[in-house]
């Protein structure tokens, strides 16, 4: 966990001919391929280079002529904050696929909607001080089977109506370092925190 969240998060976008960052929401296609990150740190899309030829072949696919894949690391790549935390109680109360929230973490052992409290602490995971900023505010994005892609709008529609529109939490990286699943987690508040959430790249 580097200042920018996950290392290798986020580090590739598709552009239109004209340089416009083209996304799932425009073209949700997009979330039937599966981006990961090989053993030497390059971005893999379906398992394959994310520059071959291969892959940008899918990418005019969906999105048309002209339409490529860019590699960009700089904090514009991010539509909020780096992280996105969600915790296993909440996801159960949503009631659906936790892969529609999309979080980068999801923490373990947490009552029903405790998270919704958390805005203003940290969560310290070993060295690791991550900052808490606000809820994340949801969009259609949920809507989407994350294996069929089929578009269900309740489901968002219920995030509204139960949830405020609001879940998982916006996060960004105090202290990085590394995680390891089973790790433990405490929420810190205090001006311990304070400080410390001042001092980093995404405190507002």
């Amino acid at each position: 966990l580097g200042p920018l969240g996950i290392e290798g998060d986020r580090v590739v976008h598709v552009e239109d001919a004209q340089g416009q960052v083209i996304t799932s929401r425009s073209h949700p296609r997009f979330l039937g391929h599966k981006g990961t990150l090989g053993l030497d740190g390059e971005p893999l899309v379906d398992g394959r280079p994310w520059n071959s030829p291969e892959v940008a072949a899918k990418v005019v696919d969906i999105a048309g002529p002209r339409a490529r894949l860019v590699r960009h690391d700089g904090v514009e790549r991010f539509d909020v904050l780096p992280l996105l935390v969600a915790t296993d109680g909440a996801i159960a109360a949503f009631g659906h696929d936790h892969r529609r929230l999309r979080p980068n973490i999801v923490i373990g052992g947490v009552d029903g909607l405790a998270e919704r409290e958390w805005p203003g602490g940290c969560l310290r995971i070993g060295k690791v001080l991550i900052g808490v900023q606000d809820l994340r505010s949801r969009c259609i994005m949920t809507a989407y089977d994350p294996d069929t892609l089929v578009r269900d709008k309740d489901i968002t529609r219920d995030i509204y109506r139960r949830f405020e529109g609001k879940l998982a939490l916006n996060c960004f990286v105090i202290e990085g370092g590394e995680l390891t699943v089973g790790d433990e987690v405490q929420l810190v508040r205090g001006r311990a925190c304070a400080e410390s959430a001042g001092a980093a790249v995404f405190a507002e």
